[in-house]
């Protein structure tokens, strides 16, 4: 617990990936002629004096002085005896530079109070773990070929109790009733919405204070690791979004932490985010490095988590983000390129797959920024996926227009495939589509209702096919009509409701058989996987294509008809004879279609059509996807 010289050398070197073992709150057993007590370490480098204060001394600023190390390196430290698990406290500094103090939270605090209440609270993070199992065998649950059907979720607004005046679900209550569901469904990891500490709720966990503790709002650390741990014995993977691409202003966060602009740049071009009114971190100091390399490591190491999602990488990769001519700063080459950024979003990969091998990074970036999701020796960013924003936007686009004119803009629904294996995409239907005036994405189908039904099942087939992981936010599943509301509990009175059951049943089935046909998921990011059979027919707006395997014979075949008009007779080139039988089809009437498809199945004839030597005549239900494997 105690900082040594190489820890030093580390810290300023920037590659202290583990500074939340010697930063912060740290409880130390008694020891001969030393009682029990609490080791605190701050790095305040510009504070003139930093002392502890909280409820063991009255919140006094003159009775617990932190002393400055002797190495120059910025940090005070002291121990206090008597101190144990549950106290309260803060860092009063008193600055250098003018006449300047403040109470900060500890930037490395494991625990926090309840907010709106922002005192930092000490805590051991000692648990009983029984994740054994997964993690022995995570790393074929987490491989790029594996199948990765992600439910993301906000923990807030999944399921409230209704007699308990809307209350909120604990990370307790929520491991079951999330385990429970989640494995009902068939998804195969959750993505959770950050559950760093953060002192707004609206802001969904985007503005982080806390980035070493989950928020107090649902429970203590201890009850975030019984809900990982249980997700775990259950088979479900854990993937946290990360911030590390801003910071919000409020004073007892790491603004000005010292007088200074410490963990953010001083200039507003530089570090002052124009869209959310934030601060964006100064990644060419070491220090802030340390910061969060240590804070993604930390997930990881001491809550078992199997990814991180790494927000907003796209506004730390440009330094003109959102900025107009005149309000940004050229890098030293006199582009818009942040180099310190990029250099630390390399080092944060290298050392995850370093250390963690068998877990997983996930940019969402939404540019066209070249090899994200490609190593950091060929030189890219070092991510093992990446969201595939184009994907959405098109397809999203392309749904939402009258069907009669979708012949007009079929390269929406093409295009994707031109650039699909360029990195290893997540295909996110996300949050971000469900809010802010967006509507839900049944609201966004074109139609009447048995339209908007029909095309978010076709959606989902059309997702659950395409080259590429999958992500669905939470309520998507069963078809809500209202946007998402972090206030209030999901929808699930519509679960009572033939459409809404029939379409959660829709994708508890697209799970099923993508979770148990290698076809669809072990090529995802290889060209190998994926071949056209029609992608020109626009004038009935159809498309097919194959899926396929490693194996020889591990084929599917996916047909979409985007028009509301049945194609009876529809004939498309297979590579093999025999019987094609028809797995799936989202208008069969337990899903809340019309009943049309092809009996079960088709046979194949000899003869030749688009360039295969076999063929099938389909029958292509209105605004349907159905899906044959060889019999």
């Amino acid at each position: 617990m105690w900082l040594t010289e190489h820890d030093i050398y580390l810290f300023r070197e920037g590659t202290h990936g583990r500074a939340y073992e010697k930063l912060g709150a740290h409880l130390l057993p008694p020891e001969p002629g030393r009682a029990a007590g609490t080791r605190f370490a701050v790095w305040a480098p510009n504070a003139a004096s930093v002392s502890l204060i909280g409820d063991f001394n009255g919140w006094n600023v003159q009775a617990h002085p932190l002393a400055p190390r002797p190495d120059s390196s910025g940090i005070w430290e002291a121990f206090v005896p008597g101190i144990g698990p549950g106290t309260l406290y803060k860092y009063h500094i008193m600055s250098r530079h003018g006449d300047y103090t403040v109470d900060k939270s500890d930037p490395y605090a494991f625990h926090c109070e309840r907010p709106p209440r922002t005192a930092s609270v000490v805590w051991d993070l000692s648990y009983q773990w029984g994740d054994e199992g997964w993690l022995d065998s995570r790393a074929g649950a987490n491989a790029l070929d594996a199948p990765w059907s992600i439910y993301e979720l906000h923990l807030g607004s999944f399921m409230r109790l209704a007699q308990e005046h809307q209350r909120w679900l604990t990370y307790r209550e929520l491991a079951h009733a999330v385990a429970d569901y989640v494995t009902e469904m068939g998804f195969t990891h959750v993505e959770l919405l950050p559950v760093m500490e953060h002192p707004f709720y609206g802001s969904w966990g985007y503005q982080v204070t806390g980035y070493f503790a989950p928020t107090s709002r649902y429970g203590t650390p201890q009850d975030f690791m019984y809900f990982v741990d249980h997700l775990h014995r259950r088979g479900i993977g854990v993937i946290l979004d990360w911030v590390p691409s801003h910071f919000p202003s409020d004073q007892h966060g790491l603004g000005f932490f010292d007088g200074t602009h410490l963990y953010e740049h001083a200039d507003p071009r530089q570090g002052h985010h124009p869209d959310w009114d934030s601060s964006i971190f100064n990644y060419g100091r070491a220090e802030v490095r340390n910061f969060l390399l240590s804070s993604a490591l930390f997930w990881l190491d001491v809550y078992h988590v199997d990814a991180l999602r790494v927000d907003a990488v796209a506004s730390m990769l440009y330094l003109d983000y959102a900025r107009r001519n005149g309000e940004w700063i050229p890098n030293r080459f006199g582009g818009n390129e942040n180099l310190e950024a990029v250099q630390f979003l390399k080092q944060l990969n290298l050392a995850v797959y370093r250390d963690h091998p068998d877990t997983q990074t996930i940019a969402e970036e939404s540019t066209a920024w070249p090899m994200v999701s490609r190593p950091v020796y060929l030189g890219g960013l070092g991510f093992g996926m990446k969201w595939n924003m184009g994907w959405m936007h098109d397809t999203l686009k392309y749904l939402a227009a009258n069907p009669v004119y979708r012949k007009y803009h079929h390269s929406q629904i093409t295009f994707s495939l031109w650039y699909a294996f360029n990195e290893n995409f997540v295909l996110p239907l996300s949050h971000d589509e469900v809010v802010h005036g967006k509507g839900s994405l049944l609201g966004k189908m074109a139609g009447e209702d048995w339209q908007r039904f029909a095309g978010l099942r076709l959606l989902y087939g059309y997702l659950w096919t395409h080259p590429g992981k999958k992500l669905l936010f939470m309520g998507g599943e069963f078809g809500q009509w209202g946007e998402w509301g972090h206030e209030q509990s999901l929808e699930w009175h519509l679960l009572g409701h033939a459409p809404h059951e029939g379409l959660r049943k829709w994708v508890k089935d697209l799970n099923r058989l993508y979770r148990s046909t290698p076809a669809l998921y072990e090529r995802d990011f290889s060209a190998e996987g994926f071949e056209w059979v029609d992608c020109d027919n626009a004038d009935d707006s159809v498309i097919v294509y194959l899926r396929r395997g490693r194996r020889a014979a591990d084929w599917v075949l996916i047909a979409c008809n985007f028009t509301p008009v049945p194609r009876d007779s529809y004939r498309v080139g297979v590579p093999l004879g025999g019987r094609w039988v028809e797995r799936l089809n989202s208008d069969a009437a337990e899903y809340g279609g019309g009943g049309g498809g092809n009996l079960g199945g088709v046979q194949a004839a000899n003869q030749p059509s688009h360039g295969r030597p076999h063929s099938l005549t389909l029958r292509l239900p209105p605004l349907a996807v159905i899906v044959l494997m060889p019999g």
